[in-house]
């Protein structure tokens, strides 16, 4: 077929959306170059052959045209004939490469058998989700790295875990083959060595199958920053920069590049817009969790007078708003950190960003300080209160809480267990006091979190040329139970642990002499209901210690994290149910004694009645 013949079909044909679209006359490709002077796409489909199908000009920067004879599977690539020179570049909007410097793969979004996959993800207060990194989760041969078949292997582990949800740190396309992923080179395409896309999509419907929704991590404040054809994509520049994609002056900076995304310019909104959508409606994940977004409302982290982002405020409200309105059952997270109630205040407000919900800095940094200081004196008991107490836009779902992340895991700090002790996490301490971390994490209001591993003790930090090493699975199964059984508990399994998926949050005692907090969580407040969790953050033991209850009656223990069935080590401390006694103590009308061992969490609550 002749260039000529191809441009007189392609004037016939109105196809809709970006890249590479496949229908039933063939292919139709559109790209936005808007300083380009002519654009042809080649590939495997015509030998490569840069001079047979130039695309026509739609106006408004965008080409496009029709090849009948491309299909799935082929090659390709857009020729750019620019001021600035003669261009090879990947679509930006490819859905599959053969690699971050290799070619664009014409991908078919319809071609995967879902099934009958009518998942719908748990309600966000019963939500306990599990961060994991494709690469390092699951590796079957050394020096290699893991995929999403390889994952797909790990889901019934998760599944009797107890969680829920997993939080799939960015599988975007990057340089080489290991990556945190937070240097997306082509926002729309999954790692080439991770499986592709197809490989995804597997993962995510034999999540579903489990029960198990699959959250997204987004990158939309910088992208790349190498290996990534955006970058001066159609040859203009000012400065030295990124060209139409980016910012072109001070804008661009960020402490990963100078690779801000231009949030001003319609064709980059919409290109971020498209990317957001495109996952939740194509790939049918979940919700998302948007990485940074400081860097997206801000030129520096801490907003400040002058370097406030307009339009990327607005590009938020925009993908928020579409999310909310089309699928108000998935979340979208934002790791901002700044413990603003805007960031999930609702649209409506004046400054609302409408976030589900938002990573707690001020539950992770406080929990953690007390869990890893190393002598009792010096533990404040007050700072868990607050970090207990804490909740965003008058939700005490709106946030996320956890004690580990691949933040809190990397960048010279280290998993809890590792800071508590170096080098040796299994010892008495570790385990103790990981425990209480954990058992904080599954009764605080919030939605809890784990990092991959947590569960089995692994040591040292996070990297992403570290595997989890599953001879830990069976060496700490009974420590890895703890967390099944904090995790039964949260999701209320049983029936009578409902508050702790409740809104309310109450502290009952805080006691800096002893070192121990006691509050409840409650939904309606009856039997079955409140909750009662007790820790003790010292490293003594305490027998008949005075607690207030809000209620009389019966008061069963669910949990001792001290039984010598989650660690032969521990105590095995002899805590039982107990009976409260009438009688005003610590602001409640019934009050009780426990015993309770060092470092040690104890969960109380009645069997539930009906009414």
């Amino acid at each position: 077929m002749g260039s000529q013949n191809n441009i007189v079909e392609s004037e016939k044909i109105l196809v809709d959306g970006m890249g590479a679209i496949i229908h039933e006359n063939g292919v139709f490709f559109r790209v936005w170059a808007p300083n380009a002077q002519e654009v042809i796409v080649f590939g495997s489909f015509n030998d490569w052959d840069s001079s047979e199908f130039p695309l026509e000009h739609e106006g408004n920067g965008y080409w496009g045209g029709n090849v009948f004879s491309a299909k799935a599977g082929d090659e390709y690539k857009f020729f750019l004939k620019t001021p600035s020179g003669d261009l090879q570049r990947n679509d930006p909007y490819a859905r599959k490469l053969t690699n971050s410097i290799g070619n664009s793969i014409i991908y078919d979004q319809t071609n995967f058998d879902w099934e009958e996959d009518d998942f719908q993800m748990p309600t966000w207060n019963k939500l306990v989700i599990y961060e994991l990194h494709v690469g390092t989760y699951h590796v079957k041969e050394k020096g290699k790295v893991g995929d999403f078949y390889s994952l797909i292997e790990k889901l019934d582990y998760l599944q009797q875990l107890g969680i829920n949800a997993i939080e799939v740190m960015p599988p975007f396309e990057f340089p080489g083959d290991f990556s945190w992923g937070y240097n997306p080179s082509y926002p729309f395409a999954i790692e080439s060595s991770y499986g592709g896309p197809d490989a995804f999509k597997a993962f995510i419907k034999a999540a579903h199958q489990r029960g198990i929704a699959v959250i997204l991590d987004v990158v939309y404040n910088h992208f790349g920053p190498t290996d990534m054809d955006m970058w001066q994509f159609d040859g203009w520049q000012e400065n030295g920069l990124g060209g139409i994609y980016f910012y072109n002056d001070w804008r661009s900076a960020t402490p990963w590049g100078d690779t801000r995304p231009d949030y001003g310019r319609p064709e980059v909104r919409q290109y971020i817009r498209d990317n957001a959508i495109m996952w939740l409606e194509e790939f049918r994940v979940d919700g998302l969790r948007m990485d940074m977004t400081p860097y997206i409302r801000s030129v520096k982290a801490n907003e400040d007078l002058g370097t406030t982002i307009q339009e990327g405020l607005s590009l938020i409200r925009i993908i928020n708003a579409e999310v909310a309105e089309k699928y108000p059952w998935k979340i979208v997270i934002a790791e901002d950190l700044h413990g603003l109630d805007s960031i999930t205040d609702h649209l409506g407000n004046e400054c609302g960003l409408g976030f589900g919900s938002q990573w707690d800095a001020n539950f992770v940094h406080p929990i953690r300080n007390v869990l890893i200081t190393q002598e009792d004196e010096n533990r404040s008991i007050e700072s868990v209160c607050i970090a207990l107490l804490n909740k965003y836009s008058g939700d005490t779902f709106k946030r996320v809480v956890y004690t580990e992340s691949h933040d809190e895991v990397a960048n010279g700090k280290a998993r809890v267990a590792e800071e508590i002790a170096f080098d040796n996490v299994n010892n008495w301490y570790s385990k103790k006091r990981a425990s209480l971390g954990i058992a904080l994490v599954m009764t605080a209001g919030g939605i809890p979190m784990l990092f991959q591993g947590q569960e089995l003790l692994e040591d040292k930090w996070f990297s992403d040329t570290d595997p989890i090493d599953w001879s830990r699975a069976e060496k700490f199964k009974s420590f890895t139970s703890l967390h099944r059984d904090l995790i039964k508990l949260r999701l209320n399994h049983d029936g009578n642990t409902e508050g702790l998926t409740g809104q309310n949050t109450q502290i009952i005692k805080t006691d800096e002499i002893h070192k121990i907090i006691v509050f409840q969580r409650w939904s309606k407040g009856v039997p079955g209901d409140n909750t009662v969790v007790i820790l003790n953050f010292s490293n003594k033991s305490y027998e008949d210690f005075s607690i207030g209850f809000p209620q009389q009656g019966i008061w069963k223990l669910r949990f001792n994290s001290d039984w010598e069935g989650y660690d032969k080590g521990f105590d095995n401390f002899d805590s039982t149910s107990i009976r409260t006694e009438q009688g005003e103590y610590d602001g409640m009308q019934h009050h009780a004694s426990i015993s309770i061992a060092p470092y040690t969490a104890l969960i109380f609550s009645q069997d539930k009645m009906n009414y």
